[in-house]
């Protein structure tokens, strides 16, 4: 009655020879898919049924459920024998039992339409109720098949047969997860309850917010959107708390974190019962969930008989595929957030050899020390100028968050490049050890010495006499020296520039 996960070497078993029916059944189970338990070879065969696409005033349509229940088993069978397998002994091991996977997406939604809470017995009754119909016309059309086409070759000697029941497939349902194919249809995903009524997804091409269509809808409908409304509702992550919502809202439009534990194995049971293979489902926890926590949905799990359960506490990992609400306060604490630049700075332009040219790099400070760097090329744009300029942005972030110079340059210094050159009587390895010894330069100067720097209305008037009579400019932008290049004077500093 119990099956293993296979775990051994290939040479276990004979891969040339297809299993006899007497072996098919031999206790060794491979699970590709946590909701697809599958013999060595067997192959995934699923479809998904948004259920949500069967409310008629206001009660599930049977009548019209059966129907698309029929021709999916159908469809799913079709595909076993139009399929192209990339290796022989996975059509041999999928045609031998020809198991498909008939599952649901869109159970969430069904509630919010059927205005059943996710959190009720309501709910666990309608999960009972719905799935024993689905299982049951599904298993109607197999045998409908397999007058047709025969039952499936591994039939003898199976329970089946034992039931002298004639049926075309092994197994006939399945629920997966349907990550993927439910945001394609539009519709919550699998058994799931509603992760957020507004979320930020975070997927490898890039991330979004969404809102929940029958939440802004109802919102809508009802006078209550607004632009604030649903930028709390993105922060917040639930609407629990927002006095704004109605009751009855409330009480709906429940997500999975605003649901207890225990209703989600009780949910997944439910449909369980009524499935011939497995159930993908997800129980999340919240961030504050303890290792206790996670037990008892475990345990529960255990005593209620279930195939397989999945426990996920929210920000565990750096990165998820889902985000909502804001941080919390814990998460918060130890992050560095650098402070405002401030509107008056002084320091110095340092002119620095480096194997790209001459690099100006810009110090500048105010009442708490170093605050940003500037660092410019002589020769505008290219790929060095663009890494020069990332460096600085860099190094001027950290030291407005509060970081010391030391480590810093320790982490720049060094770095090498293909061009290092000698400089002012030591080697200047790349333009980033060029930034940290300027840096350095800059740090081992006397307070005096920076003190002269400062750029006060009466040093300025003196700058800009002494740059007119060479013809020199002010950059209007920072008020640094200006370089004149081929007719263009260009700031080192803030990169402003103009033409002759």
């Amino acid at each position: 009655e119990k099956s293993i996960e296979f775990l051994g070497d290939e040479e276990d078993f004979d891969l040339t020879e297809p299993f006899t029916h007497s072996m098919i059944a031999n206790g060794i189970v491979v699970h590709q898919c946590g909701e697809q338990p599958l013999l060595p070879y067997e192959s995934c065969n699923l479809g998904s049924i948004d259920v949500s696409k069967f409310v008629k005033d206001g009660k599930i349509d049977y009548e019209r459920l059966g129907k698309i229940v029929k021709n999916a088993v159908h469809f799913l069978d079709n595909v076993i024998d139009a399929n192209r397998f990339p290796l022989k002994q996975i059509e041999e091991k999928t045609k031998l039992t020809r198991k498909i996977g008939l599952g649901i997406m869109g159970f969430a939604d069904l509630l919010i339409k059927l205005r059943i809470p996710y959190n009720s017995d309501y709910a666990v009754n309608l999960a009972r109720e719905l799935m024993s119909f689905i299982n049951k016309k599904a298993w109607e059309k197999s045998e409908e098949l397999a007058l047709e086409r025969g039952v499936y070759p591994a039939w003898s000697g199976s329970i089946h047969e034992k039931e002298n029941r004639k049926v075309r497939n092994a197994t006939v349902t399945t629920i997966a997860p349907t990550g993927s194919i439910s945001i394609i249809a539009g519709c919550s995903s699998g058994i799931e309850p509603i992760f957020a009524l507004a979320f930020k997804r975070q997927v490898a091409i890039g991330q979004w917010f969404e809102i929940h269509p029958l939440f802004e809808n109802e919102l809508k409908e009802r006078g209550l959107y607004s632009d604030e409304l649903m930028e709390r509702v993105v922060e917040e992550g639930t609407i629990q708390h927002i006095d704004e919502i109605p009751e009855d809202m409330k009480r709906i439009y429940v997500t999975a974190h605003d649901i207890e534990p225990e209703w989600h194995i009780k949910i997944q049971k439910a449909f369980q019962d009524f499935v011939d293979n497995a159930v993908s489902k997800t129980v999340n926890l919240r961030n504050e969930a303890t290792i206790d926590d996670v037990r008892k949905v475990y345990l529960m799990a255990y005593e209620l008989g279930l195939k397989g359960v999945t426990v996920y506490r929210d920000r565990s990992k750096e990165v998820q595929v889902l985000i909502k609400g804001k941080e919390t306060k814990e998460e918060e604490k130890g992050k560095l957030s650098p402070r405002p630049r401030p509107k008056i700075t002084y320091g110095a332009t340092i002119k620095m050899k480096t194997g790209c040219g001459n690099l100006y790099v810009t110090i500048n400070e105010d009442e708490n020390g170093i605050c940003e760097v500037f660092s410019t090329l002589g020769k505008a744009g290219g790929c060095a100028a663009s890494q020069t300029e990332a460096i600085s942005r860099l190094v001027s972030l950290a030291l407005r968050s509060g970081v010391s110079p030391e480590p810093i340059i320790e982490q720049l210094k060094g770095i090498r490049c293909p061009n290092p050159i000698w400089g002012d009587g030591e080697k200047i390895l790349s333009c980033a050890d060029a930034i940290a010894k300027a840096i350095e330069i800059y740090l081992s100067m006397s307070k005096e010495e920076k003190k002269e720097l400062k750029f006060e209305e009466k040093v300025t008037q003196k700058f800009e006499t002494t740059f007119q009579k060479k013809d020199l400019q002010i950059c209007p932008e920072c008020g640094s020296l200006m370089m004149s290049q081929e007719g263009c004077y260009t700031c080192p500093n803030c990169g402003y520039s103009k033409c002759d």
